[in-house]
């Protein structure tokens, strides 16, 4: 328990040997301590992690993270270490405001990580959604490159079944006429085999014999256009890229976006995690503020004022030597002058 307690005080940046002279502020300065060393341990965790997401490489998940952990370490502990209690609180909430913006930046960097392993499987689930809308949009956008070419295939493949529709129509209507005067139902009304029926009749074969011809002819394109329309159908399923799967840290953090803006219940919940973070990294300083003076405070204080008082006097008696050294020299080429 000694030697954890000595390691919190070496977190906090407390100055062991007078501390010792100041008991009574051994727990406080072990609690800002252990708040430091917690909050690289998580930094680090969060950082680590970001990377694997990137990389997906061990050791520079553990390079990478260790070296975060250690830099927002050294860098809260400089934080804290370097706010002094003084008598004026407004004067300290002053100096350490923009240590708290730098602490509620560094906040907000280590939980975005660590909500995305919080939230992974919502955000597994919301990266499907995300990579069949991808592929939707890429799809649609080789589709309309190629739609054009598609549409004029169709559209003159419907012009030559319009053309058969048509003769076919034309020799029904003949060979129908035909009929009815053969059976007397209809154009003559006298029913027999006669001049007029074979007219007709002949007018009907001759229909059938262009039917026939259209439709042999008109075919023969539409098979034609048919291949052609395939042709186009596989070079536009070929210029379709494959579905990639997003799993990257951009589409994890845009997956949380969508998330948090179509459910309350995960927008609450993230606020609440990001503000957890915030407070933790922004405890140790809020406790330098909120704690009162202390004799630890005293005796730094004490020290930085010895220390300030015995940095004057040498300046002074270097001031003093060097303006005794500037009489010295002016004197000396008098006496010189006089001698000779």
């Amino acid at each position: 328990m000694q030697r954890l307690r000595a390691f919190f005080l070496f977190c906090a940046g407390a100055h062991v040997p007078m501390l010792k002279r100041a008991p009574v502020e051994t727990n406080k300065y072990a609690g800002i301590g252990g708040t430091i060393f917690f909050t690289g341990v998580l930094a680090a965790i969060s950082a680590g992690y970001a990377l694997w997401t990137v990389f997906n490489e061990l050791w520079a998940t553990l390079l990478f993270g260790l070296l975060w952990g250690l830099m927002i370490f050294n860098l809260d502990r400089y934080i804290v270490a370097s706010m002094k209690k003084r008598d004026n609180f407004w004067l300290e909430f002053r100096m350490a405001l923009p240590r708290l913006v730098l602490a509620i930046l560094i906040a907000v960097v280590i939980s975005k990580p660590l909500e995305l392993k919080i939230f992974d499987k919502e955000i597994q689930a919301e990266l499907i959604t995300m990579e069949q809308q991808v592929f939707k949009t890429q799809e649609d956008q080789v589709q309309v490159r190629y739609q054009a070419r598609i549409n004029e295939l169709k559209a003159n493949i419907a012009l030559l079944n319009a053309e058969i529709s048509r003769q076919a129509a034309r020799r029904d209507t003949l060979a129908l006429l035909a009929q009815q005067e053969a059976d007397g139902t209809g154009g003559s009304r006298i029913r027999n085999l006669g001049p007029i029926y074979k007219a007709k009749k002949a007018d009907a074969d001759t229909a059938a014999a262009q039917l026939q011809a259209i439709t042999i002819r008109n075919q023969q394109r539409i098979n034609e256009y048919r291949q052609q329309l395939q042709s186009v159908d596989s070079a536009m399923k070929a210029s379709i890229p494959l579905r990639s799967r997003l799993d990257g840290l951009a589409s994890r953090l845009d997956a949380l976006g969508r998330l948090t803006a179509r459910s309350t219940p995960i927008r609450w919940a993230n606020w609440f995690i990001m503000l957890l973070f915030i407070a933790i990294e922004c405890a140790p300083v809020f406790v330098k503020l909120i704690s009162p003076r202390g004799p630890y405070d005293d005796l730094l204080q004490e020290h930085e004022h010895a220390f300030e008082i015995h940095r004057k006097q040498k300046m002074e008696l270097r001031q003093l030597a060097y303006e005794k050294r500037m009489e010295q020299e002016k004197g000396l080429p008098e006496e010189g002058s006089l001698a000779h």
